[in-house]
């Protein structure tokens, strides 16, 4: 049965489920891997969060392994997570990415969770940050930055790995921003009573 759409953020953002989010994103993990890196969460606690996470689409099987006549599941997050290929955004529902979208920013989490546990976070010298600008463009000047970005970013994505390379994430949401409400002009301010007992001085 499909949930309301406004349910899928609710149901990611239990602590428990949080947490098991995290540890898949971007790996492929068995009940068995999530009980080892969550040993604190009871295994009843982890089996019903996980059961619940997979009924709502934040995260998939996409394995199942048989193991001394036993059934093992590997879990995963939805391949749209991280990226949403063309075709896919053609007939993708509301609901679709809303589970996609709270699949992206859970890897995010993850990623940037990683990250401050390094020895050494120094965002100057790693080149990291976060920022959120809003920026006003006609449907003319969105493509035209659109196709800039992609001429800086298209070269970049066939450098192969080694030497003094690392692997930096980019992530990127695009969306339309709300409108700022208009702001009523103030009203002028009100004539006054000179009734002080002084009077324009005469001469």
């Amino acid at each position: 049965m499909e949930l309301p759409r406004e349910r899928w953020a609710e149901l990611a953002l239990h602590p428990v489920r949080i947490r098991i989010l995290r540890a898949v994103a971007g790996s492929r993990l068995t009940t068995h891997d999530l009980v080892e890196l969550l040993p604190d969460i009871p295994h009843a606690t982890l089996y019903r969060h996980l059961a619940t996470l997979v009924k709502a689409g934040l995260i998939e099987v996409v394995e199942t392994r048989r193991i001394r006549g036993a059934v093992e599941r590997v879990y995963a997050l939805p391949a749209h997570g991280a990226t949403l290929d063309p075709a896919a955004l053609a007939t993708a529902t509301p609901e679709d990415h809303t589970r996609y979208f709270t699949a992206f920013v859970s890897s995010l989490l993850s990623d940037f969770a990683r990250y401050l546990t390094r020895e050494r976070v120094d965002f100057v010298a790693d080149g990291a940050g976060y920022q959120q600008l809003v920026l006003h463009l006609s449907d003319a000047e969105l493509a035209r930055f659109a196709a800039d970005l992609n001429r800086v970013i298209g070269p970049l994505l066939g450098n192969q790995p080694g030497g003094d390379r690392v692997p930096r994430l980019l992530a990127t949401i695009l969306l339309p921003a709300d409108q700022p409400a208009a702001t009523a002009p103030a009203p002028p301010p009100p004539e006054r009573d000179d009734d002080s007992g002084t009077s324009p001085r005469s001469d």
